[in-house]
């Protein structure tokens, strides 16, 4: 007899059918080292024919996690985002573990939000990639009974582990060069409202507070969205301003790609009138033309290994407040010029 829709393949009816206990079926499932080879795949065959799904929900209540990683980030979109999603899931794929992905529009109430929802639904951890609201969770997450891992700045103290980079120090890296290149009038464009943008903006305003050449109108664009479209809007923007702009860090690839077309269309000759650094060094940047200098973040392999610290905290053997940075690089190429000798006069 065909099961209706609502009737469901239970561990019993496999054990039914196998012949065995209830318990002999969840320890093929659970401990299958521990079930004779052939008895095991016996079981495992049934299960395959008969569509048996395990019932997450039961195994989450006899269990003290349900075998999920809560991931929060701040956009679904981001290309950066993107890079480091691809690397959770590469860690994630071989294992009984599931990922389930939050978007908090870069919103500190959402965060809070979606933190109290993993929290009551008995997440197995957390993997914060997105964080504006660090004070309204802490408190939350101090209590919480699973490994949390933040991976926005190295610097932020969420009370967990953490794996990431100094953002501050990677920007102020990115703009130091622009100035060694001999580039006086350097724009910063990006969202420098967020957490990591307004770490990346404290590096670059040091930087050029030092030089003595630094004018906050040339900080640039304070909304979380991003784009070649954006970038180009925001260069023809701020040549209105400021004619005598002759370079530009970027936040984001993507933005340096916009300007790049912009600065190409209105004739500037990039790198010798006009350079351009940018973030992230998406796998484009290199494709570009010329090819785009930039701040290399290896966002794949932090969310490889936040998603391993993860799987690790779950069986207890990494410190809860474990703390890795991994660095960053920056990556020279055709859109500034080579670097002088000695920083020039201003």
């Amino acid at each position: 007899m065909k099961r209706g829709r609502s009737e469901r393949t239970t561990l019993l009816d496999v054990a039914t059918r196998a012949g065995v206990s209830a318990i002999t079926v969840s320890r093929v499932l659970r401990e299958p080292e521990k079930v004779s080879e052939q008895l095991r795949g016996r079981i495992l065959g049934l299960i395959e024919d008969m569509g048996y799904v395990p019932d997450q929900a039961a195994r989450a209540l006899a269990s003290r996690h349900n075998s999920t990683f809560g991931v929060l980030v701040s956009s679904l979109t981001n290309p950066a985002f993107v890079s480091f999603m691809q690397g959770v899931e590469e860690r994630v794929r071989e294992t009984n573990f599931r990922v389930q992905y939050a978007n908090t529009h870069f919103c500190s109430h959402e965060e809070k939000r979606q933190v109290k929802l993993l929290l009551s639904q008995n997440t197995a951890g957390m993997i914060l990639a997105g964080l504006e609201g660090v004070d309204a969770v802490k408190a939350l997450l101090k209590h919480a009974a699973c490994p949390v891992v933040q991976v926005v700045d190295i610097h932020l103290q969420t009370g967990g582990a953490c794996i990431a980079i100094d953002h501050e120090s990677a920007a102020a890296t990115a703009t130091r060069h622009l100035l060694d290149c001999g580039y006086r009038k350097i724009a910063i464009f990006g969202p420098v409202g967020d957490e990591r943008g307004r770490r990346r903006l404290a590096g670059y305003r040091k930087v050029l507070q030092e030089a003595g050449l630094y004018d906050e109108d040339l900080v640039c664009h304070a909304g979380p969205a991003t784009g070649a479209q954006i970038g180009a809007e925001l260069l023809r923007a701020t040549l209105v301003r400021h004619p005598d702009l002759d370079a530009v860090f970027c936040q984001m690839d993507d933005l340096a790609l916009g300007v790049l077309f912009e600065a190409q269309r209105i004739g500037k000759r990039v790198p010798e009138d006009f350079g351009i650094c940018g973030y992230n060094d998406l796998d484009f940047a290199s494709m570009m033309e010329p090819p785009l200098t930039t701040i290399e973040v290896p966002l794949f392999d932090m969310g490889y290994r936040a998603a391993d610290m993860m799987i690790r905290g779950v069986g207890g053997t990494v410190p809860s407040e474990a703390t890795l940075d991994l660095g960053f690089r920056l990556v020279k190429r055709g859109t500034t010029r080579k670097s002088s000798p000695q920083l020039p006069r201003a």
